[in-house]
């Protein structure tokens, strides 16, 4: 049954939403967002723990919460397989923001499951936003670096539209739709403004695949003409992979499909000191779904209090501001910032010797130390 590449429970999320709704007429942006709901003057979030080390760490930003004095609840949402997935669809669609680990893929008797693939999916969580910057005092490949990435969450070979035609060949559909590509685009280039970017710069392979790549180059194109206070230039996935590891900062802002974006991001987490320092975000039309950069559920360092907590603490920072919590996020933005270039207390995986809980410790002792300095803004 494992052998199964487009599993019962994909099929039956994927007809609703992907096939007949994402590729087709997808729906277009509101022009306002919607509140998120407040419940006694305090946020309730969707946590989904995830696997490896995702309860670890997410267990830690509640112990850092807990020291802010954040007024943000937790849904919790554990399980496996179809239940997993679809409580926690229900539990984002009510709570409109959620706190995610990386869920472990499964084969089970159903065949193949994505859950992390296919929570995106379902929510039309059409764009995936990773912000790049160093830490002074951490190692890394190219001190300085500033980049953000937006990689278009929903589409190309991550579609879900696979399957083995006849026994030892297996077809994989790549899917580019225009509308799709323009709102990621309208996204993108407002993202770039918002943040005073200067240069934005589409990653593509439009030569070899002139069809898909070339409509989301095309349509990248026509979306840059309305930005004309913005740099526009394209290039090559290969290309850009060796100008990244060569001389990255000549870039400011990529944007790309969804599988190049994943390459991407890992290539430029290697570089910016480590998969452990940074997160990302999925955002929908009026959802929002906060979680490390990279996605992997870090099996290895389960249970060795050995694992860097500061990417998903600072995937639980977004989320703050994008409550409107600003004060909060900034007292623990400052805590984290100071513990790895103030104190210098660094994880193994970017060059230290400390320990997950000495890392949180240093970070609730600065938080319980300047507290005073942030409430009056709560």
């Amino acid at each position: 049954m494992a052998s199964k590449l487009l599993p019962r429970l994909a099929r039956s999320l994927h007809s609703e939403t992907v096939g007949t709704n994402l590729h087709k007429t997808p729906s277009r942006i509101k022009p306002e967002a919607v509140p998120v709901p407040l419940y006694g003057g305090r946020h309730l979030v969707t946590l989904l723990p995830g696997s490896g080390i995702g309860p670890e760490m997410t267990s830690h930003v509640r112990d850092v919460f807990a020291a802010a004095q954040v007024p943000v609840d937790f849904e919790v949402i554990n399980g496996s397989g179809e239940e997993l997935v679809r409580n926690a669809i229900t539990s984002v669609r009510r709570n409109r923001v959620a706190l995610k680990g990386n869920l472990r893929n499964v084969i089970d008797d159903a065949g193949f499951i994505a859950p992390n693939v296919l929570i995106r999916a379902r929510l039309d969580l059409f764009v995936y936003v990773i912000h790049y910057r160093t830490y002074e005092e951490v190692h890394s490949k190219v001190p300085g670096l500033n980049l953000i990435i937006l990689r278009q969450n929903t589409e190309g070979e991550y579609a879900m539209l696979e399957h083995e035609s006849v026994k030892g060949v297996v077809e994989s559909m790549k899917i580019v739709t225009r509308d799709n590509t323009q709102r990621f685009a309208r996204f993108a280039f407002e993202h770039a403004r918002k943040h005073g970017r200067r240069k934005v710069t589409a990653v593509h392979k439009s030569k070899q695949l002139e069809l898909s790549d070339g409509m989301f180059l095309e349509t990248i194109k026509e979306a840059a003409a309305s930005y004309p206070d913005i740099q526009f230039e394209d290039i090559y996935i290969d290309r850009c992979c060796q100008k990244l590891v060569k001389k990255p900062h000549q870039f400011d802002v990529l944007l790309m499909p969804n599988l190049y974006g994943t390459i991407v991001s890992n290539v430029v987490c290697g570089l910016a000191g480590g998969a452990g320092l940074f997160s990302g975000i999925n955002y929908g039309e009026d959802l929002a779904i906060f979680e490390s950069a990279t996605r992997h559920t870090g099996d290895t360092l389960r249970g060795r209090n050995i694992a860097n907590p500061v990417a998903m603490l600072n995937a639980s920072v977004n989320m703050l501001r994008h409550l409107g919590k600003t004060s909060h996020a900034q007292l623990i933005s400052d805590a984290i910032h100071h513990t790895l270039s103030t104190a210098k207390i660094h994880t193994f995986d970017v060059g230290g010797a400390h320990s997950t809980t000495e890392v949180i410790a240093a970070i609730k002792t600065y938080i319980g130390d300047n507290l005073h300095k942030y409430k009056s803004q709560f």
